[in-house]
């Protein structure tokens, strides 16, 4: 494995009210993107891509049932894609592992008419984005 440039993200660790759940939409999403199975434990998983991985844990000090993307913390996570075809096969099949296509009146276009992404929504209120790489302004926040 090459060493990673500095300042490189070296993982997220998400807190999950429901393991199972979690599993079935992370886990399906993740390995759809090229994720695989990195550490497997009784409360949490976790999948590597490169030097970087994603963690899911039901952890026993959580104190909420529900993720809320619009308190302070954590939004969405975002992913690069290939390109808009895969966007729309991702989002197509993401309703069989848990998500819901958000603003799917402005699909694919909700960040911009310049920017290719579906945003995606779980049941436990987690939110992430799959953006065409070859998105014009690809890279600048949304």
């Amino acid at each position: 494995m090459n060493r990673p440039t500095h300042g490189a993200l070296h993982h997220v660790e998400i807190w999950v009210p429901d393991l199972g759940r979690a599993l079935i939409s992370f886990g399906w999403l993740l390995e759809a993107l090229g994720y695989t199975v990195f550490q497997n434990w009784k409360d949490g998983r976790s999948w590597r891509l490169g030097v970087t991985y994603l963690v899911v844990e039901q952890s026993p000090a959580l104190t909420a049932d529900r993720h809320d993307r619009c308190r302070p913390g954590l939004n969405h996570l975002a992913f690069h894609v290939e390109d808009a075809a895969v966007v729309e096969e991702l989002a197509a099949e993401a309703a069989q592992h848990g998500w819901r296509l958000m603003f799917p009146d402005q699909h694919p276009h909700a960040g911009g008419e310049q920017h290719y992404a579906a945003y995606l929504e779980n049941d436990d209120g987690f939110e992430i984005e799959l953006v065409a790489i070859n998105s014009p302004n690809e890279g600048e926040p949304d």
